[in-house]
């Protein structure tokens, strides 16, 4: 039989049987390594901590390996799932050492489909990884003083519980019956809820009652195979202040056969809802929302009321799904401000306004802009009704707004941004330094984002502190509060 040969460090050679695969022969220092990992092999493996995305952290051979379902000082059997050049991804078969912050599941489909990542997590331990989601984050992109920042324990919640007021759910037939839910992670297979941990009683309840209703007039629903069928996703969002609901559903076509018993029914068995819509969005695509938006029946908006303020909502307006924590995260953004009676505030990416119309009471003037015109239609429509006089919106992109107002003369005391995930705007950073406001608050949702930001903005401010929010309990997503001040 022919052989192999392994030379080992100590000039030793060996012969290997001619069976031994390519990765069974010199590892870097000549050991002979193990058969090549494979989908589906399994292996012990010790979990030293969770990344930004809630999934445990082991090693494997030396590389890295991210294990869902496993939590910090944890010894699991995991199995690989996917192999890549630098890491491995794996889910928990079995659990050998269990975590003393392991506590049951909080809702029965945990590890099937995604939205309560750290639902087995204790809630404690889950504030304490969002803090530390942020030293991660600082440590790996190095913003100038990172390791002296003033990094807050998270805010969270006395009931982390049912706290998100909108659900957006494909619809599909299921063994026959029309049913609402999320898919699995990584496919287009859906899960049916009827109750979810995370979402609200009355929205899931509008949910169900929808489904029940389709079914029962028998309106076709999307098939995505076939490309065929009538309504797509459910939207459904609540208004926690006054019980309101608002419904689009969005479809693969502008008709929608049996609209007028459909909204009868909706009037007769769903009460709360106040607002129905309908959006089109043709065919396959990966975007929820397409570009046209009708109003079916009922009000336009529904209206949420946050620390006072009252806020209407259209269809695709954004608002932070916690309105308990939004309130939280609202009262740290202004204090973290300190505005002063007569500063010039600018709310840049402003949405509907409402960042800037929470601090509108304690601003002289608040200025906002945004790209979306109906957004900005809606922080107009939002100002006017709340009574406030020295508010300005403006559609735009904020990099090209900002350096405008500056040089007609408004030269902003307070900037304040709650930018998406993807962070500022590349030429938005030069711009804001430029202007050189002497406060200025980031309000993120991505750690990662924010700490690539810091690196620049760290050259001119000073971060002050850092106030986490956790806005989305039993995930791994978590808001943030930057204080900055003018370096001097």
């Amino acid at each position: 039989m022919a052989n192999y040969l392994s030379i080992h460090t100590n000039g030793r050679v060996n012969a290997l049987p001619a069976s031994c695969t390519s990765a069974q022969l010199l590892g870097a220092k000549g050991e002979i390594m193990d058969q090549e990992v494979k989908i589906g092999d399994r292996f012990p493996l010790t979990i030293r901590r969770l990344d930004i995305n809630g999934a445990g952290i082991g090693y494997y051979r030396r590389k890295i390996t991210f294990v869902t379902g496993a939590l910090p000082d944890e010894v699991v059997v995991a199995e690989v799932t996917a192999i890549h050049d630098r890491y491995l991804e794996a889910k928990t078969h079995r659990i050998r050492k269990s975590s003393p912050d392991r506590v049951p599941p909080v809702d029965p489909n945990y590890g099937i489909v995604g939205g309560v990542e750290l639902g087995a997590l204790s809630y404690p331990a889950q504030l304490r990884f969002k803090t530390d989601v942020i030293r991660q984050s600082l440590a790996k992109y190095k913003p100038a003083g990172w390791q002296n920042y003033d990094v807050r324990a998270t805010i969270g919640m006395e009931n982390p519980l049912h706290y998100r007021n909108k659900a957006q759910f494909p619809v599909r037939m299921l063994d026959g019956h029309v049913r609402a839910g999320m898919y699995k992670p990584g496919t287009h297979e859906l899960v049916s809820l009827k109750t979810f941990a995370t979402q609200r009683k009355l929205t899931m309840h509008v949910i169900n009652g929808l489904c029940k209703i389709i079914e029962r007039l028998n309106i076709p629903v999307y098939d995505e195979k076939a490309n065929s069928g009538i309504i797509k996703t459910l939207v459904v969002r609540e208004s926690a202040a006054t019980g309101q609901v608002q419904v689009t559903f969005i479809t693969n076509s502008a008709k929608l056969p049996k609209k007028a018993e459909l909204l009868e029914a909706i009037a007769t068995e769903l009460p709360a809802v106040i607002s129905v819509s309908q959006n089109v969005n043709k065919g396959r695509t990966s975007q929820v929302w397409g570009a046209e938006t009708t109003l079916l029946a009922g009000s336009a908006y529904i209206t949420e009321v946050i620390n006072g303020v009252s806020y209407n909502l259209s269809p695709q307006a954004f608002l932070q799904l916690n309105p308990e924590q939004t309130a939280v995260l609202y009262a740290q953004a202004l204090e973290a401000l300190n505005l002063r009676k007569g500063d010039k505030l600018v709310d840049a990416y402003c949405g509907v306004g409402t960042l800037g119309l929470a601090l509108a009471k304690k601003a002289g003037s608040v200025r906002g802009m945004d790209t979306i015109p109906a957004a900005i239609e809606d922080a107009k429509e939002n100002a006017a009704q709340n009574g406030f006089t020295n508010t300005e919106y403006t559609v735009g992109k904020a990099e090209l707004v900002l350096p405008k107002w500056v040089s007609e003369g408004y030269k902003p005391d307070a900037v304040i941004v709650d930018p998406p995930r993807t962070g500022l705007e590349g030429d938005f950073i030069p711009a804001l330094l430029k202007a050189r406001p002497k406060r200025f608050v980031y309000v993120s949702c991505n750690p990662s984002t924010l700490a690539r930001d810091l690196v620049r903005l760290s050259k001119v401010y000073n971060v002050d502190y850092i106030q986490s929010v956790d806005m989305f309990p039993e995930t791994a997503r978590v808001e943030a509060v930057v204080k900055l001040s003018l370096r001097k």
